[in-house]
């Protein structure tokens, strides 16, 4: 097997981690010594051993003069958990292959070269693009200190998100629906607006069929605290509910939510901006942030430019009406030249009735990190 073979399995590895490590990244390991893995090991929660130490441990004596294949940088620096450097170095690891450098300034680069200073030989590159986007949560976030906003949206086939009478269920089909909920587990905190609060209820939680579920935290946008008491977001206590509400909104209202254990934050404005909203997300943690709002909602992000991923469920069937629902709103790109184009396109049929287009929106005034 050659370094892409193994790293692949280690990059394996790491995506079977999904939806459990944040806000650490997800990372695999392989120790390899005479043509045979000896050792594999993979970061399952932050706070845990780091994947390098689990595979490390798995080969034993047999690492050394090994090499090792990580998915990320080793760490040099004591956080939660020691430096993976100073373990690889007493295993006697005579070769160390990285896909990615870590962006975390903690590390960045600093572990290749503590790792070359004990004379090991590093090599960096291997299934690097590959790498990046498994952890392209942790290295939006690592580097902006905002959380990476993913849009997912369902629309029939001419763009309706509902009929003209406001009927929506479903527009997909259940293949599809089982996917947001897997979609949901890996995200830190889930968005709505109001609005859609009022007019679904929807519980804006996971379910899965083997019932192990990490339900994100829910954000609600509401400038005047019109949600209703009686809303599931506010009821169930399966999961925290955020609101992000203005100078609007009233105290009273505010502090009966407080006694419910919800936590409202006022942003000392007149109207909930996306970009407050974020940047105050990003100081309390969350890394990723998936929003599954109407159109007002979805059309604020697109203003903000505020999106680095969209996932959009495409149901093969028409429903018309001028007056249907689309699945962004606002007053829009007025000119079709200065339109937001995707890239890094993936179109996949999820059934008999629904595809998946994900793509990445490339705005011209921003930089991507």
């Amino acid at each position: 097997m050659r370094d892409v073979d193994y790293m692949s399995v280690a990059l394996q590895m790491a995506q079977g981690t999904a939806g459990q490590t944040s806000p650490n990244p997800m990372v695999g390991a392989v120790v390899v010594r005479d043509g045979a893995i000896v050792g594999m090991g993979a970061h399952l929660r932050a706070g845990e051993a780091h994947a390098e130490v689990h595979a490390l441990a798995m080969a034993q004596e047999k690492a050394k003069g090994a090499d090792l294949y990580v998915t990320l940088e080793p760490c040099s620096h004591t956080g939660r958990t020691p430096p993976c450097t100073e373990a690889i170095i007493r295993a006697g690891i005579a070769r160390v292959v990285v896909a990615a450098l870590d962006p975390n300034p903690k590390v960045a680069g600093q572990g290749i070269k503590r790792l070359r200073e004990a004379g090991i030989e590093v090599v960096v590159g291997v299934l690097e693009s590959e790498a990046k986007k498994l952890n392209e949560v942790f290295f939006h976030y690592i580097t902006t200190g905002r959380p990476f906003v993913t849009v997912k949206t369902a629309a029939t086939l001419d763009g309706k998100v509902a009929t003209e009478t406001g009927h929506s269920r479903w527009v997909s089909g259940a293949e599809a629906r089982q996917e947001v909920h897997l979609l949901r587990h890996r995200y830190d905190a889930i968005l709505v607006g109001v609005g859609t609060v009022i007019a679904d209820d929807p519980a804006l939680t996971v379910r899965l069929p083997d019932g192990h579920a990490r339900h994100p935290i829910r954000v609600i946008l509401d400038t005047t605290l019109r949600i209703p008491p009686a809303a599931k977001v506010l009821t169930d206590g399966v999961a925290p509910t955020w609101i992000y509400t203005t100078d609007r909104a009233p105290r009273d209202k505010q502090e009966m939510l407080a006694q419910r254990g919800v936590e409202v934050i006022r942003l000392g404005s007149s109207r909930v901006d996306v970009t407050q909203v974020l940047e105050s997300l990003g100081k309390r943690g969350v890394t990723s942030l998936l929003v599954e709002g109407g159109a007002t909602i979805n059309g604020a992000f697109l203003a903000a430019r505020a999106i680095n991923k969209v996932i959009s469920y495409i149901s093969l069937k028409l429903v018309g009406g001028a007056g249907a629902p689309t699945p962004f709103g606002g007053s829009g790109i007025p000119i079709m030249d200065e339109a937001v184009p995707l890239e890094r396109i993936e179109v996949e049929r999820v059934s008999e009735q629904d595809l998946r287009i994900v793509g990445y929106p490339r705005f011209a005034d921003r930089e991507e990190a």
